[in-house]
């Protein structure tokens, strides 16, 4: 007789088996009374820190095995893994002749990649959504096999699978002497695990679009077709996101740059490069002279740097050894130069510039830069992933007594920005990289720096393991917008290192030079990728201070054009953004126009209005009356001007 102890709720329970081989964890929760069925039945188990098929016997009666149920976010990616089984599956039925290569779970569904002559049409989506749902109906169990490298070798190079077969021998050149292999039905694959029990948990599942991918992210490489889907426990969770998706489409900043004439990327000119029409130009012109005011407020110097630097300088800060494969370079008297991917190495400078006391610091230096970075074509995105983008760019130097109360400034300067477009947001400290310069020592102190900054300011966050700049820890922002999405825009880095590479000091109070500590920090990042995610946000609908147009006056007729030219004329000195509509259209017509074009003010001007110098005002769909100039400037008055702090 054996014990084994099982997390029941809150507590540990002890289960007796008298079996003669171990137990399955699936026969240890059965036995400790946890449901078969429901939202609350076991997907897979946890054994301290492991996830493992319920199919897996239990081995170490020490550890409490516990339950992993639908609850767990983790068990969502265990899911959605398992279903791009029975999608790659379901493609090896219809299409015999197709390649696989990897396939896993990603953050809103899964996707897995093909070789295959032929593109995938949406036609060929729904036979293979159709084989899927019989697959589904097989209840086919995952099962797990290990095998040695070499007998993993000999059965991919059998079937000609050459993707499979150069990950095997990657893992060998690891070190790694065995590998694990799950079944479900007629398709077999290389895989770490675990999976859901059977192909029967995977009822709530859709296939969403097909894109190109090169194989491992390379474009010199194969181009592979990868099929995206998503999976969920549910069909009600399932179409509460499938409408989560159909009003993000409709919400696509690219599809509204479009329509309400922003901004515009072309394939002539280059990807992920912008060309920002007029409206797109002001609205951009807006948000930054909101910034900048803001900084100068708060006791930021504005500066700016070069375009182009000297690679020796990108050498020296080590960016060349980390960062060099998202730079561009140029030549010039035979000397070579990087186009600058950050703003960090010319503010630098400045403050090298004299020699700085105690007394000067906190340096705070704000630059509104523009700054180039290679991306690879594939994942370029709108505005949301560009080659060229300007980020609200600060570098803070400081004490190191005195860098804790700089985080502390800039983590309020977040909450108020933030509050300004109603994002609620979250924050993730991320820890040293395995690619890194500095110290241990610096390290250790620029982590407890934005640690007790966080702490100080009472803010929750989650710890992102080895995710930091390759020059210090960080502090992220993740800001989540109207349909519930995070984005990750601003960010805090803490940096010891770059100030001992270039020789940054200040004298203190005992005439003896020390060295500052440098923060880098940005609060909406990249502006082109801000910008996009305040497109979808509000949905094109601005408020009326960051809206391009604030208003339109409409005429109902010719007779009124003198009156609205001379209302517009009055409007604009005194501020506003405006249009006017003089065409000869139905008012209908024109009012259709400027509600497609989310302009948030309408003023209507007829013979009545001529005659009485007012204008018929509307809103949204709502008629506000009849208003004068003045009334109506008191009305917009409060919404025009930016948002102000005392």
């Amino acid at each position: 007789m054996s014990v084994f102890n099982v997390v029941v709720g809150d507590q540990i329970k002890g289960v007796e088996w008298s079996g003669a081989a171990a137990p399955t964890f699936a026969e240890l929760f059965s036995l400790a009374g946890l449901p078969r069925k429901g939202p609350a039945r076991p997907v897979a188990a946890r054994l301290g820190t492991r996830t493992l098929d319920l199919s897996a016997k239990v081995e170490a009666a020490a550890e409490a095995a516990a339950p992993l149920t639908a609850a767990d976010p983790a068990a969502l990616e265990l899911l959605r893994h398992s279903v791009s089984h029975v999608m790659a599956e379901a493609v090896i039925r219809l299409f015999p002749e197709v390649k696989v290569a990897i396939g896993p779970a990603i953050e809103n569904g899964f996707y897995y990649d093909f070789e295959r002559a032929q593109p995938f049409t949406p036609e060929d989506l729904d036979r293979v959504s159709a084989v899927m749902t019989d697959l589904v109906k097989e209840a086919q169990p995952f099962v797990r096999t290990d095998l040695s490298a070499e007998e993993a070798l000999a059965f991919f190079r059998a079937k000609g699978e050459t993707y499979k077969v150069e990950l095997v021998e990657d893992l060998v050149k690891g070190g790694q002497a065995a590998v694990s292999f799950y079944q479900c039905g007629d398709f077999t694959d290389l895989c770490r695990g675990p999976h859901v029990p059977d192909t029967s948990w995977g009822a709530a599942f859709k296939l969403t679009s097909v894109a190109g991918a090169y194989w491992r992210g390379d474009e010199k490489r194969q181009m592979l077709q990868r099929i995206y889907g998503t999976a969920f426990f549910s069909p009600k969770d399932l179409k509460a996101h499938l409408d989560l998706l159909e009003a993000a489409a409709r919400r696509d900043h690219r599809k509204l740059g479009r329509e309400l004439d922003l901004f515009s990327v072309h394939e002539e000119i280059g990807g992920g490069l912008v060309v920002w029409h007029p409206k797109g130009a002001l609205l951009r012109t807006v948000l930054e002279e909101f910034e900048r005011r803001e900084h100068l407020r708060r006791g930021y110097e504005v500066v700016m740097g070069p375009q182009i630097l000297r690679s020796d300088l990108w050498r020296k800060s080590g960016h060349l050894d980390y960062y060099a494969e998202n730079m561009y370079f140029t030549e010039v008297d035979g000397q070579s130069y990087a186009i600058k991917p950050m703003n960090c190495l010319s503010h630098m400078f400045v403050y090298k510039s004299k020699l700085r006391s105690f007394r000067d610091l906190p340096l705070r230096l704000f630059e509104l830069g523009t700054v180039q970075r290679h991306e690879k074509s594939g994942v370029l995105h709108g505005l949301t992933r560009v080659r060229q983008f300007t980020q609200d760019d600060s570098h803070i130097f400081a004490t190191p007594q005195g860098v804790g109360e700089e985080i502390s400034r800039i983590l309020r300067l977040v909450a108020d920005m933030m509050s300004v477009f109603g994002f609620e947001y979250e924050m993730e400290l991320s820890t040293r990289p395995a690619k890194s310069i500095g110290t241990d020592e610096e390290w250790a102190m620029a982590t407890g720096a934005l640690q007790g900054a966080l702490s100080a300011a009472g803010a929750a966050y989650e710890i992102n393991e080895g995710d930091g700049a390759f020059y210090g820890p960080k502090i992220d922002v993740k800001l989540k917008d109207a349909l519930g999405r995070r984005w990750q825009c601003g960010t805090i880095q803490c940096d010891f290192t770059l100030p001992e590479r270039f020789d940054l000091t200040y004298v203190d109070s005992d005439n003896q030079k020390k060295r500052p500590v440098m923060l880098h920090r940005t609060i909406f990042g990249s502006l082109e990728r801000f910008i996009g995610i305040l497109v979808e946000h509000y949905g094109g609908a601005f408020p009326l201070w960051l809206a391009p147009v604030q208003a339109t006056l409409l005429t109902v007729t010719s007779r009124a054009d003198e009156t609205a030219q001379a209302m517009a004329a009055t409007l604009k000195k005194r501020g506003l953004r405006l249009e006017t509509d003089l065409r000869n259209e139905k008012l209908g017509y024109k009012i259709r126009e400027a509600t497609l074009a989310k302009i948030p003010y309408m003023l209507v001007i007829g013979d009545k209005e001529i005659q009485t110098g007012a204008a018929s005002v509307r809103r949204g769909g709502q008629d506000l009356g009849s208003m004068n100039l003045e009334s109506f400037l008191e009305l917009v008055g409060p919404q025009v001007a930016p948002p102000a702090w005392d």
